[in-house]
């Protein structure tokens, strides 16, 4: 996982990378060094080293070989005299680079995994969920038929060393670069750089920012979110978004049912059914979420009935999902078989889910929504659509339907 990138510094001073367009020095030519010593000079820089090993450790990968020290490369040498109406990217890389980027694809396509790259000069947010969204698309090929697909994402990505870095890696394991880079020269590097190294590659950013711009009449700044030169200032949105998730901690797993009047959204179901990975994920969106478990023999709380009806949502699972999702908990707390009891037992699996059945239906006002395969976004988007819609009064749901 290691991308090899020339190390323009260890060179020859004799020899001098030749612009594109000029005639080469015919006196540097028995200076030029062989690939083999490219080769043995190209370590790969330690950032990218870094960024490789902790996709590793996340993707579970045991690391057992120790880490050899690297050089970092060099700044890519910019070029002189390009014209504006140049398709040629304005920054240069020479042709070892090319050479021995081309020369190693193979090594990262043997394996028959496909790699997506997404790289950003900011958070990566949207080209991370574009890509989802996309791939959302191909169950049927990586469900079905085994197609292995590894997504990795390089944020903060803001200079041309550490964009070629990743580019080169991309063409050493074949993979496809999706990319995001509000600068201009930023994304015609990545144009240029792909192009030259046989990358496939898409610009979600520039499409959409001259689209917008042409409807404007107005140039884009072309800086990254958190560009020193960009005001971000902390909204009000922003604020509400922080009280949003320090409410929603607080009120987990039914606890202070006190506040329950105070919170926007609350839902309510049996245990594991994605209650509180659901209310983290609508708190970011600036919702006050509560979360209220029900569970035979315990008494659910009053406040739950008493506050406003129209803010509860019900949340229910197809029970033998619910019996896997409960063994494989109880096997991450350590729980042997036998030690299970009743938590994982079929039989009271379906009473509790009984037991939340009849609830609901003392409350038939309560949107009943049916979790089982579908992932959080999705469950997020029914709650925020029948919530939008009750607040506005424009399309109300069917009392007691199941979505």
């Amino acid at each position: 996982m290691i991308c090899l990138s020339t190390t323009l510094s260890k060179l020859s001073p004799k020899y001098t990378p030749p612009i594109a367009g000029s005639t080469p020095d015919p006196t540097q030519t028995n200076d030029r060094p062989s690939q083999s010593d490219n080769r043995r000079l190209n370590k790969g820089s330690s950032q990218l080293l870094r960024w490789s090993r902790a996709r590793a450790i996340k993707s579970g990968v045991k690391l057992d070989r120790p880490v050899q020290k690297t050089e970092v490369v060099d700044r890519p040498v910019r070029r002189s005299g390009d014209s504006e109406s140049s398709s040629a990217s304005p920054y240069y890389s020479s042709d070892e680079d090319e050479d021995v980027c081309v020369a190693e694809m193979e090594e990262g396509t043997a394996a028959g995994t496909k790699h997506i790259y997404m790289v950003s000069d900011g958070t990566g947010w949207t080209a991370e969920h574009s890509v989802s969204a996309a791939l959302g698309q191909f169950d049927y090929c990586l469900v079905d038929q085994g197609c292995p697909v590894n997504t990795h994402l390089f944020s903060g990505i803001d200079d041309v060393e550490k964009l070629m870095e990743v580019i080169k890696q991309a063409a050493r394991e074949g993979a496809m670069l999706i990319y995001t880079l509000a600068d201009e020269n930023m994304a015609a590097s990545a144009r240029q750089a792909c192009k030259r190294w046989g990358v496939a590659s898409t610009d979600i950013l520039s499409p959409i920012t001259e689209a917008i711009a042409l409807h404007l009449g107005a140039s884009p700044s072309g800086l990254p979110r958190g560009a020193p030169g960009r005001k971000n200032p902390l909204t009000e949105d922003y604020f509400k978004r922080i009280d949003a998730i320090e409410f929603t901690i607080k009120q987990d797993d039914g606890a202070l049912p006190q506040n329950l009047h105070k919170a926007d959204i609350v839902l309510a179901g049996v245990s594991r059914t994605g209650k509180t990975p659901l209310s983290i994920y609508l708190a970011q969106k600036g919702f006050k979420v509560a979360n209220v478990p029900l569970v035979m023999g315990v008494t659910v709380p009053k406040t739950l009935f008493e506050i406003d009806q129209e803010k509860v949502f019900a949340l229910t699972i197809n029970p033998v999902v619910l019996q896997t999702i409960r063994r494989a908990r109880a096997k991450t707390l350590g729980f042997a078989d036998h030690m299970m009891t009743n938590y994982s037992d079929m039989d009271h699996v379906r009473e509790e889910l009984d037991f939340a059945c009849k609830i609901f239906a003392q409350n038939p006002i309560w949107p009943v929504i049916e979790v089982t395969g579908k992932a959080i976004e999705e469950t997020a988007v029914t709650v925020l659509r029948l919530y939008q819609d009750r607040r506005n009064r424009c399309s109300m749901p069917r009392i007691s339907k199941r979505y």
